[in-house]
């Protein structure tokens, strides 16, 4: 049974507009789908089984408006709302899913070892904040090199401007970007470019307003102490209702709406302790549907734990996930380039930790960590890169300092160049957080656009308190301010400009060598070798692929480094150097070919590529 109204189109009897509405309410003896617009009209639900109702009617034109009523005594919008016109209070609309016209009906998807993935928030990506604003930047997105963008989630929530991360209505496309249609174009324009599409959902929490579930059932559990409210009902009595409506959700994403990838939101707050985990229950279902559509759809997953299980294969008793965010790859490369040891990046800083994260995958692999005060992590060396979606900037990483800064703010143009080589240059997938690409000057800072003024100063509250004990300089920023959200608008003009454009352009380039040289095609740990030259803090990268060979030198330091390094004895041509003056350098000391046993100067903060020819 599919959770929400599912519209059906006209029946062969005659009969227009035939909608069946399913809803899981185990709390409840009666409830009854009020009809409110265009015209008035009361169905009453029969039960269905293990808690479900469900009514089946006529003359139910898309766009009519509905709560459901429950025991006579309250009306509520549908949890599996497909669309919220009118917010997160407001009535559920009927949304008619048999008419958009997709043309993908050729696209077969792109490979994870293929992504070069670029995330993006639909509300301050463009000044006009829509699915449909997007589309015009495809083309430029798709010269840089990107073929994937992954929006932030966009499940109803609150007001107009938020991350996505409080959505009430996990069916629901948020109203203020463009509703359903919007989406469903955006999702076919990426097709059509030949670009993948993902969606950040959260399955971990609901956010605080208009959550209106424990109305319906026992969607919550008191057994666990969730982080950002209530934490859901995964294992406990009755809990097979709110796994199946998560499981429906994933499963809608990709059948209704035609997404490539899911990125699951936090998932070590997802708490489960039956022999079924519900992440491999999801992973089950999510491969079912890859046979039935010939084409394989792709979970990753956040997870703070740097547990091995999450993507350890279904048949050797993991999770089934394809990939999952290696957090620890940032904490590496943002400690080197801008020296914090404030919160947990005092557990980085040192070069052999950025050399562990290329080579084996988690920095901490069962290692005490001084932050934690425990041991964190598990070994993650036998798994390959495709596996490991890392970042030197994404929404957490900028978005949770009190000023919303980016690299940009923090260190020189020199660093942003050795950052961008650090990620383009990993055998692992890369994750490019918007604007990064060109040094956007805007920050992002976190916004909210709550209706309840008590839920409005709790929030101000706990962004303070988060911020009493992390990333202390500045003055608070209020979330609720129409002015935060619009001082994080991109300023995308910037990326034709002086600076600006050369930072595009190395990126661009990048990229290219990325995707067209077989050493950083093949995302394989077997063919790397990486030395760290901890008190030189300089890195030396080796990367091969049959006859294709790149040897790489990332120079952290703020000052020169003298290196007599080993290397192969191949022919090597230098083929970029961020110290040359077309990428703004000023003292490119590197030789145009290597030798070895040759005495190299390496120029502070800098990075050089040399190809075997």
């Amino acid at each position: 049974m599919k959770v929400g109204a599912v519209y059906l189109g006209d029946r062969s009897s005659g009969q227009t507009g035939c909608c069946q509405f399913t809803v899981w309410a185990p709390a409840r003896e009666q409830v009854t789908v009020n009809i409110v617009s265009p015209q008035r009209r009361s169905l009453p639900m029969q039960p269905a089984g293990f808690g479900y109702w469900q009514v089946t009617a006529d003359d139910i034109a898309p766009g009519s408006q509905y709560f459901y009523q429950l025991d006579d005594q309250i009306e509520r919008p549908d949890p599996a709302s497909q669309f919220q016109p009118d917010g997160v209070h407001g009535p559920s609309e009927v949304v008619d899913h048999t008419t958009f016209a997709w043309s993908d009906a050729n696209w077969s998807g792109i490979s994870l070892d293929e992504l070069i993935i670029y995330e993006l928030h639909t509300g301050t990506f463009t000044p006009d904040g829509t699915f449909e604003a997007i589309i015009p930047r495809l083309a430029d997105l798709k010269t840089l090199g990107v073929n994937a963008i992954e929006l932030m989630p966009i499940a109803q929530f609150p007001g107009s401007r938020n991350w996505g991360y409080d959505g009430t209505y996990p069916f629901a496309v948020q109203n203020s970007y463009g509703g359903p249609e919007g989406l469903k174009r955006l999702v076919d324009a990426c097709h059509a470019a030949g670009m993948a599409i993902v969606l950040d959902v959260v399955y971990n929490h609901f956010g605080p307003e208009g959550s209106y579930f424990s109305d319906y059932g026992p969607y919550f559990t008191e057994k666990y102490r969730g982080v950002w409210g209530g934490a859901l009902n995964f294992d406990g009595p009755q809990s097979y209702g709110v796994r199946d409506y998560f499981l429906q959700n994933a499963l809608y994403w990709f059948e209704t709406y035609h997404f490539d990838v899911l990125r699951l939101d936090a998932t070590d707050h997802i708490v489960d302790l039956t022999a079924k985990h519900f992440l491999q229950a999801l992973a089950e279902q999510v491969a079912d549907l890859s046979r039935q559509q010939g084409r394989k759809f792709y979970l990753t997953a956040e997870n703070d734990v740097s547990d091995v299980r999450l993507i350890r294969s279904l048949d050797q008793g993991g999770y089934g996930m394809d990939a999952q965010w290696n957090d620890g790859f940032h904490h590496c490369v943002h400690t080197l380039l801008t020296g914090e040891q404030i919160g947990y990046y005092q557990d980085y800083g040192r070069c052999e930790q950025l050399a562990k994260a290329m080579k084996q995958g988690f920095v901490y692999s069962w290692d005490y960590s001084p932050f934690r005060d425990r041991w964190h992590g598990s070994d993650s060396s036998a798994f390959p890169g495709q596996q490991f979606v890392v970042c030197i900037q994404n929404h957490d990483q900028v978005g949770n300092r009190m000023l919303g800064d980016r690299l940009t703010h923090l260190v020189s143009f020199d660093a942003l160049k050795l950052g961008a080589a650090a990620l383009l240059l990993s055998p692992n997938v890369p994750l490019l957080f918007m604007g990064e690409e060109y040094g956007e000057e805007s920050p992002f800072l976190y916004f909210v656009s709550h209706t309840d003024p008590n839920l409005v100063e709790a929030v101000r509250a706990g962004r303070k308190r988060e911020f009493a004990h992390f990333h202390l300089e500045g003055e608070y920023v209020d979330p609720q301010s129409v002015e935060t959200f619009e001082r994080s608008q991109l300023q995308w003009e910037k990326r034709h400009e002086g600076k600006h454009k050369v930072l595009h352009d190395l990126y661009q380039h990048l990229i290219q060598l990325r995707r067209t040289i077989p050493a950083l095609k093949k995302l394989d740990k077997h063919n790397l070798n990486v030395m760290a030259l901890e008190d030189a803090k300089l890195l030396l990268l080796h990367r091969w692929a049959d006859e294709s060979h790149l040897f790489c030198f990332l120079n952290f330091n703020q000052a020169a480094v003298s290196v007599t390094p080993e290397i192969p004895d191949l022919n090597w041509q230098k083929i970029l150097d961020s110290a040359d003056e077309k990428w703004l350098g000023t003292n490119p000391t590197m030789p145009a070919t290597l030798t070895p046993g040759q005495s190299l100067q390496v120029p502070a903060v800098s990075f050089a590529i040399y190809q075997a020819k």
